[in-house]
């Protein structure tokens, strides 16, 4: 019986370190379709392809919004003087150059003011000579003889030291005797009330004479009378404090009058100093009324109101006769020649977008295309307020948010083709 030899195993063949790759068979098949095409069809392909590759690099190079509109920087004109509208010269629509007059307020009250004004400025020039000339004056008549008030100030205040002298006296020394009597006399007086009170039911149930009783009531009398003698010097002695104390208020007015009449002459030394600063007072005086002219006649020419800039005016809310107030919006005027556009883009579209780059803007007025260049990528989103809301609830919900992009217009040829604010456009950026 013979026995099958057994089947070897195959051995894992060992690869150079540095040989290369084999490509499969199976890679090369779509080579080979390819060559195998007809010419013809090959130009078709490759035309295709060429076209699909010009396709994705235009439209990956761009970004477009239809979230636009034409913006610009209007002005809005008011008065800043009230008053009544004698003349108007605008109406609605109309286009103004800038320095063109439009509205016209009543100027007469105004040039009344112009005229008190100059009136008030010739009287102050006046006083101002008349204050000038006056130093001269005081400085030839100035007296200096102050040695008589000085004496009676010195007088006055002798008699005041006197009389203060005098008070001192009656209040601590005949006041104070004069309360310390009153005190023992009240003191003997309820003692000799008590023994008289005690001793007068004693009497009715003959505890005691009538004798005693009547040197009871006797002690009692004597008591009360040189109780009220007392307060009669009491009050004698507060009456000549009180006496005292007037005095001495004299004799301190007096010291004030005198004092008063010596600094009045002292003051007609300084006579000389105080004419020279009421010169310069009136000197003041003079500034104020020429800056009160001037604005007397800056409030005359603002009743002249003169278009700002160059526009075509709008929002008209004025007519001839209408009385109008400081502040009060009167109409607006539009800077054709000034707008911009302000697209809109979502936040992703902006990753390549930077200010120079070129943009196609489509008018949806006008059936043309104007270009522009960005100017600017807005700071926030539209949506971002001073003060946002606060979401601290879990119920957040991401949404795609809308950048502003300042877009500056190139001007057209075309008069006719003229972008108004509020326009909505669709703006395309080239990012490359």
């Amino acid at each position: 019986m013979s026995s099958t030899p057994p089947t070897p195993t195959p051995q894992p063949s060992a690869v150079a370190p540095d040989a290369a790759p084999q490509i499969p068979q199976e890679s090369f098949s779509l080579r080979r379709w390819f060559q195998n095409l007809n010419p013809i069809v090959k130009g078709g392909f490759v035309v295709v392809l060429i076209l699909l590759a010009i396709v994705w690099y235009i439209f990956t190079g761009r970004v477009t919004t239809d979230d636009a509109q034409v913006d610009c920087h209007i002005t809005a004109v008011a008065p800043q003087v009230p008053g009544y509208v004698v003349d108007l010269k605008i109406d609605d629509n109309t286009p103004v150059k800038v320095g063109d007059l439009l509205v016209q307020i009543d100027p007469r009250t105004y040039q009344d003011e112009v005229d008190q004004a100059k009136a008030n400025l010739d009287f102050a020039a006046a006083q101002a000579n008349s204050a000038k000339i006056q130093i001269g004056l005081t400085r030839e008549t100035t007296t200096h003889s102050t040695s008589g008030a000085s004496a009676q100030k010195e007088s006055d205040a002798a008699d005041y030291l006197s009389s203060q002298a005098q008070l001192e006296q009656s209040a601590t020394a005949n006041l104070q005797v004069a309360e310390a009597n009153v005190a023992a006399k009240q003191a003997t007086n309820e003692r000799a009330q008590a023994d008289l009170a005690r001793f007068t039911p004693l009497l009715g149930t003959d505890d005691v004479s009538k004798f005693q009783f009547d040197a009871v009531e006797a002690t009692a009398r004597v008591a009360k009378s040189d109780l009220a003698a007392a307060q009669q010097q009491l009050s004698a002695a507060q009456q000549a404090v009180v006496i005292a104390r007037a005095n001495a208020k004299s004799a301190q007015a007096r010291v004030s009058r005198s004092e008063s009449q010596f600094m009045e002459t002292k003051a007609r030394e300084q006579q000389v100093p105080i004419a020279e600063a009421t010169y310069k007072s009136a000197l003041a005086a003079v500034e104020r009324a020429k800056a009160l002219l001037q604005q007397a006649e800056l409030n005359l020419a603002y009743t002249h109101i003169t278009a700002p800039i160059t526009g075509q005016v709008t929002q008209k809310s004025v007519d001839l006769g209408q009385y109008v107030s400081p502040g009060q919006l009167l109409f607006t005027i539009v800077p054709l020649d000034q707008v911009y556009v302000t697209a809109n883009f979502k936040e992703t579209q902006l990753d390549d977008v930077a200010p120079g780059q070129k943009v196609r803007i489509h008018v949806d007025t006008y059936r043309t295309e104007f270009e522009g260049v960005v100017d600017s990528i807005a700071g926030a989103a539209g949506s971002q307020a001073l003060l946002p809301p606060q979401n601290a609830t879990g119920n957040f919900i991401k949404v795609v948010q809308r950048i502003p992009v300042k877009i500056l217009v190139k001007p057209n040829k075309n008069p006719r083709l003229v972008l108004r604010p509020g326009m909505n456009v669709e703006a395309t950026i080239y990012t490359r």
